[in-house]
């Protein structure tokens, strides 16, 4: 579901002289439907880097990343609007949100994206808001005003919504408690049985031992004449 092949990418220092700095080269991964790989490396090993790439946020300079069938690295910004909207979920760790718009929609968008009637994807929304522990009394109001663990997991939340065909999991369960943690897990469970193939960054180790199915250390597609603290 996720292939990358002989992927590169470097970053250019425009506040000095437009050095080129090559931070990944060679990179390889694939991930079959219903399987979880980790990332590991040591903090700016490139794990967001490659994260980043696969999204489509960062450009590639060389090689292919393969989602189902779309090449993130050469696609046009139409056919990534389309990935996400269709294929490719993304759990990141802050919650990013148009203002004022209660959570119980910011939840249900993804599915309203792609036509979902509104009763179906508010029930859905609901189903998860409250597998996460959100208070119903909070579903009107804007996640905005929420504390951080709370607006995390609305953003798990709105993550699972859709049965996304892959999946990318930034710290997913960081920051929480026992039980919404293991809610997280078991949603995790769930969308790897019905056939997500899920790339993620796990620094929990008990979650990593739990849903990751091997674990990739990215350093090693680090080119070897530049320190881990250089890439992103």
């Amino acid at each position: 579901m996720i292939r990358i092949e002989n992927l590169s990418k470097s970053f250019t220092m425009h506040n000095q002289g437009s050095a080129t700095i090559p931070v990944m080269v060679g990179a390889r991964l694939t991930i079959a439907p219903g399987e979880c790989v980790g990332l590991t490396g040591q903090s700016g090993a490139g794990k967001s880097t490659l994260m980043r790439m696969v999204w489509g946020n960062y450009l590639a300079a060389g090689g292919s990343i393969m989602v189902g069938e779309t090449d993130v690295a050469t696609a046009q910004p139409r056919q990534i609007i389309a990935l996400r909207r269709e294929t490719l979920g993304y759990v990141s760790q802050f919650l990013r949100v148009v203002p004022r718009v209660p959570t119980l929609d910011v939840v249900a968008e993804p599915l309203l994206a792609l036509g979902t009637p509104l009763t179906e994807a508010r029930d859905r929304a609901a189903t998860l808001l409250a597998r996460l522990n959100i208070p119903e009394r909070l579903w009107s109001l804007s996640p905005t005003t929420f504390s951080g663990g709370e607006q995390q997991r609305v953003n798990i939340a709105r993550g699972f919504a859709h049965a996304y065909p892959a999946l990318l999991l930034d710290e997913p369960t960081a920051s929480l408690d026992a039980a919404n943690r293991e809610v997280v897990l078991s949603l995790i469970d769930e969308a790897k049985a019905r056939g997500a193939a899920i790339l993620g960054i796990f620094h929990d180790e008990g979650a990593r031992s739990r849903v990751c199915d091997r674990l990739v250390d990215v350093t090693g597609f680090t080119p070897p004449n530049i320190k881990a603290g250089a890439a992103a």
